[in-house]
């Protein structure tokens, strides 16, 4: 097994484009989003409402902090696409450098980790999704195949120590390899 991408099942007959690089140099690999969507911004009125009431110290509902909390939670955008490579593999999902300048958008954890076992693993097909927070003043539609991250493949090291009797077999997505 070398390393390279395909498209998940779901989206088989959908016409999705596998992750390329722009330019000859480029270390990213261009993801698109697989359908239309729209990010809402964050300065939406209920987290206005309770950022307001914290700064005043003022009481603040639980259904008020679940509707900011709704606001805040980052959108998943969905890419269609899994990545295959080496077991001392990973693939870094980076963001794009124009999406937080000109648009607002930015990668709340700041790069996504896709491990080799997440490809196929039990648990889903491991299509990749990219986390993304709009804190753009205005709500940012995103196209169907419109360019919303990169990928960059890089090999990592181990630990002396690393313990492989007491690593668990993948059986998901996001959090499946603990808390």
């Amino acid at each position: 097994m070398e390393r390279g991408f395909e498209v998940v099942s779901k989206y088989a007959n959908e016409q999705l484009t596998l992750p390329y690089r722009t330019t000859q140099n480029a270390a990213g690999y261009d993801f698109q989003s697989a359908k239309e969507m729209i990010i809402p911004s964050i300065w939406k009125l209920n987290f206005l409402k309770v950022l307001w009431a914290i700064r005043h110290e003022t009481a603040v509902t639980p259904d008020e902090l679940e509707k900011a909390k709704r606001v805040l939670k980052p959108f998943l955008i969905p890419t269609g696409i899994k990545a295959y490579m080496n077991p001392n593999e990973v693939l870094i999902i980076a963001n794009r450098s124009s999406n937080p300048l000109k648009r607002g958008l930015t990668i709340p954890n700041g790069i996504g980790v896709i491990d080799a076992d997440y490809y196929n693993n039990e648990g889903n097909e491991g299509e990749i999704f990219v986390q993304i927070l709009n804190f753009g003043i205005r709500d940012i539609q995103i196209a169907k195949g419109e360019r919303i991250a990169q990928g960059i493949f890089m090999p990592y090291l181990l630990a002396d120590q690393d313990d492989q009797a007491q690593k668990k077999t993948r059986s998901g997505g996001f959090g499946s390899s603990g808390r």
